[in-house]
């Protein structure tokens, strides 16, 4: 299994001291960012989609080997809920495609007041390119069926496995070959301890994949470097 763990987004000021030494330039970070992690998840995507140039940007800024994963824009899953999803991804994957050999999967978030729509998800799905990784994060409780199971088995998409104050958000369905898996609150404050981390390193490796990703979105404070750096250990 090749393990990429990382944070989700770079851009945070109170990493100053955390990962980012004082002296540096925020223009820096993501240099500094990846000198340390394979991998991030782009999640400002999800407020408002870069430009083409700025993907091929950080794709130059980036070593071989590194990997960004893009969250969709809230454009298209909150907004049109997954509705005509053609143009959306045309205008999403016109932009991503210039990470290159650097993109990784494409998240799909849905918003928590999002009910089981599964033909909108199975059309969603089938606009992406067959060589693009996609995952899905569903966040209400009407998902967890077989007909939704099936779909994302039959369009070869990761179901994301999500946590949220030390508690699994979903049925730990393995719907592809690799897996997606994003960790957004501890039960102490923001950030997980060890107990936690070792038992997700568990869930993961139990789980075969061929590749997991890995992101912790703890963000405040600097609790996502750390649990990161801890749980890179522990793999």
């Amino acid at each position: 299994m090749t393990w990429l763990v990382g944070t989700s987004g770079w851009q945070y000021k109170d990493w100053r001291g955390v990962l980012y030494p004082p002296g540096v330039p925020q223009r820096l970070w993501l240099e500094t960012y990846a000198a340390e992690f394979p991998t991030v998840e782009s999640n400002n995507a999800f407020y408002r989609l870069p430009s083409a140039e700025s993907f091929a940007a950080w794709r130059d800024r980036t070593p071989p080997g590194f990997v960004m994963a893009v969250k969709a824009s809230r454009f298209l899953t909150h907004i049109k809920r997954l509705e005509d999803p053609e143009e959306p991804v045309r205008r999403l994957m016109g932009a991503a495609s210039e990470l290159k050999e650097k993109l990784g999967p494409i998240l799909l978030q849905l918003p928590p007041t999002l009910k089981a729509a599964p033909e909108r998800l199975d059309r969603c799905l089938a606009c992406f390119p067959g060589d693009v990784r996609v995952a899905v994060e569903p966040r209400h409780a009407s998902w967890w069926t077989d007909e939704v199971r099936d779909i994302l088995l039959a369009r070869g998409a990761a179901l994301c496995w999500a946590d949220r104050l030390g508690r699994p958000q979903n049925p730990p369905w393995r719907t592809a070959c690799w897996g997606y898996v994003r960790l957004h609150e501890g039960r102490a404050g923001f950030e997980y301890g060890e107990t936690a981390l070792r038992s997700w390193v568990r869930r993961v490796r139990e789980a075969g994949w061929e590749d997991a990703y890995v992101y912790f979105n703890n963000d405040p404070g600097g609790a996502a470097v750390r649990n990161a750096r801890r749980f890179a250990t522990l793999c």
